[in-house]
C-alpha cells in the first residue's frame, strides 16, 4: 500500500521536470513525509497545461455521503489489478488518469513482532511518478468543485516484496517512458503490471521521528539502525 509519501519538490521544480505552467499564486507543499489519512493536498500532473493541486483521498463525482473523511480514507489506493471493477474508479480509467509526482515513500517490514519503517525512493530520478486517478466533486456544502485523487498499487517488485513482507505491495511507479502513455489513456493496464524494471533503493528510518506529530522534517528520511541483528546489512 501506498499511505505516507513524500514531495520536497518546489513548484518550480516540478514545473521543469513535468513540462509544466507553474499557476498563478502557487502554494508550495513540502512533505519529507505526509500522511494520507490527514488527506493533504498535492501537485498532481494531468493532461492540463497547468500544474495542479489536488487532495488525498478521492471522492467520486456521485458521492453524496455525510462523512467524507471516512469515505476518502478507504480510496487513498486502488489496486490495479481490480479498479476496472470499483465503483469509485472505473470511470476514471479512459478520461481522468494522472500522475503523482513523489521524492519517495515510506513502508513497513514486518520482523517477527516487530514492523521497521523504510523510506524508498528511485534510484535514477530525484522526482517519480506514481500511476494515480482523480475525480472532480462538487461540494454540496460550498458550491464549489474539489479536485481529489487516488494512488495505483500494484504486486511488489523484488525489493519490495522484501520490505512490504506481508502483503507484498508498491505503489505503481512509471518509468519516464511511460507516463506519457498512462495519461493518455490509450494503453491499459496490463501494459504497467511488471515492476521489475523499477530500479529502487531503500534504508530504514527512526519510527520514533516518523510516528511524532513533528514528523515533517529532513530527519524523518535518514537512515536509522536499528537493534535487530537481522536487519544491519539487509539493503547494502
Amino acid at each position: 500500500m501506498c499511505y505516507s509519501n513524500s514531495s520536497t519538490s518546489t513548484t518550480q521544480q516540478l514545473a521543469e521536470r513535468y513540462q509544466k505552467l507553474i499557476p498563478h499564486l502557487p502554494i508550495e507543499l513540502r512533505y519529507y513525509v505526509a500522511s494520507g489519512f490527514h488527506f493533504p493536498n498535492w501537485h498532481i500532473i494531468t493532461n492540463d497545461a497547468t500544474l495542479q493541486q489536488m487532495q488525498w483521498g478521492l471522492l467520486p463525482q456521485w458521492f453524496r455521503g455525510s462523512n467524507r473523511t471516512e469515505f476518502a480514507s478507504k480510496t487513498l489506493n486502488a489496486r490495479q489489478e481490480s479498479c476496472h471493477q470499483k465503483a469509485s474508479f472505473k470511470h476514471l480509467l479512459d478520461s481522468k488518469r494522472c500522475l503523482v509526482p513523489s521524492t519517495g515513500f515510506f513502508e513497513w517490514q514486518s520482523l517477527g513482532q516487530v514492523k521497521i519503517p523504510h523510506f524508498i525512493k528511485d534510484m535514477n530520478q530525484a522526482i517519480f511518478s506514481m500511476a494515480g486517478l482523480y475525480d472532480l466533486w462538487l461540494n454540496p456544502q460550498t458550491g464549489i468543485q474539489e479536485s481529489t485523487f487516488t494512488i495505483l498499487t500494484t504486486e511488489a517488485n523484488e525489493l519490495m516484496a522484501t520490505i512490504h513482507n506481508t502483503k507484498k505491495r508498491m505503489p505503481l511507479i512509471l518509468h519516464p517512458s511511460e507516463e506519457a502513455d498512462w495519461l493518455s489513456a490509450k494503453v491499459g493496464l496490463d501494459a504497467f503490471e511488471d515492476r521489475s524494471g523499477i530500479s529502487l533503493q531503500a534504508w530504514p528510518v527512526d519510527k520514533r521521528i516518523l510516528l511524532s506529530p513533528d514528523a515533517n522534517q529532513a530527519s524523518v528520511q535518514q537512515r536509522y539502525i536499528h537493534s535487530i541483528g537481522e536487519q544491519k546489512g539487509l539493503f547494502d
